[in-house]
């Protein structure tokens, strides 16, 4: 079975009014255990990350301002959180989870991390409640071992995945597509290898068939040996900072194209959460599952 990083049993680190957007770390590995699709054998708790790995990914000025709790007040309000040591940990503990699940997909050709996905982290600078790129920091380290050459991030989250766009914007061996709403945050973006900005209340059938045509591309043409899928949820057409007008069933249909590709293509992956806003928790968890559930059902 595929493993899945969780950082649910680790103390919130934010104050009460922050803390509806971490709930869902919490109900999903419940949901999941109640439905029989994993056991809580197939979690592991990430411990801190080698800061020789966010390094690679990041700027030393930027993270040692970070660690330090010495960002201006400018770059916190930017992040959207109050900085605490106990965020800084738990952003480490979630990029040593994707890590360890990027390797756990070499064998298993799929793993998760319960949170992550933080894509608006870029080389200097944390971004709407981002403050180290998992997704980044662990393409580095299969690049630095030798356990990948080609990796491409599929990035699926409502907003434009701009940290990881400009990580890599010098970067051959990793070729970033990212597949957003065009008039939402980030209102400045950065130039991914591929972007497809898509117009507001884009449907099920219009944003499928882009999607498709463009895995075609990614899995004949750019040909990867690892990748990496940030699955956000916030596009759907209940999320609170969506904009598109996505189903859940249409939602369901994107993750199962994505992992259909990999499998097809015997390409390993790894899941990074992302977004997901909708006022209803329920929607977000069952959603966030359905990708769970699917991993399950073609893989084993």
């Amino acid at each position: 079975m595929f493993k899945v990083a969780n950082h649910s049993l680790f103390a919130h680190p934010l104050p009460q009014g922050h803390r509806f957007p971490m709930l869902k770390y919490e109900l999903i590995p419940s949901q999941l255990c109640h439905e029989g699709i994993l056991c809580y054998n197939d979690f592991f708790q990430p411990e801190l990350v080698d800061e020789k790995w966010i390094l690679k990914a990041h700027d030393m000025v930027y993270w040692t301002k970070l660690k330090e709790l010495s960002l201006t007040p400018l770059e916190v309000r930017r992040i959207g959180f109050p900085l605490s040591d106990q965020l800084v940990e738990r952003e480490c503990r979630i990029a040593q989870g994707t890590i360890q699940g990027a390797v756990s997909a070499l064998e298993d050709k799929v793993a998760f991390n319960i949170a992550g996905g933080t894509h608006h982290a870029g080389r200097d600078w944390g971004e709407g409640f981002c403050l180290l790129n998992d997704q980044a920091i662990a393409a580095y380290y299969l690049l630095e071992n030798r356990l990948a050459k080609r990796i491409v991030i599929i990035d699926l989250d409502v907003h434009q995945g701009n940290g990881t766009a400009q990580i890599f914007e010098n970067e051959p061996q990793v070729f970033t597509f990212s597949m957003h709403a065009a008039a939402n945050f980030p209102f400045r973006k950065e130039i991914s290898d591929k972007d497809i900005g898509l117009p507001l209340a884009t449907s099920d059938r219009e944003y499928l068939g882009i999607l498709e045509e463009n895995l075609e591309y990614l899995f004949h043409e750019i040909k990867p040996d690892f990748v990496f899928y940030q699955a956000g949820v916030d596009v759907l057409s209940s999320d609170k900072l969506g904009k598109l007008d996505l189903s859940l069933e249409a939602c369901k249909s994107r993750d199962a194209l994505v992992l259909n590709y990999c499998k097809r293509h015997q390409v390993p992956v790894q899941i990074s959460m992302g977004g997901g806003y909708s006022a209803d928790i329920k929607i977000i968890v069952e959603a966030h599952c359905n990708t769970y559930r699917l991993a399950k059902d073609m893989f084993y």
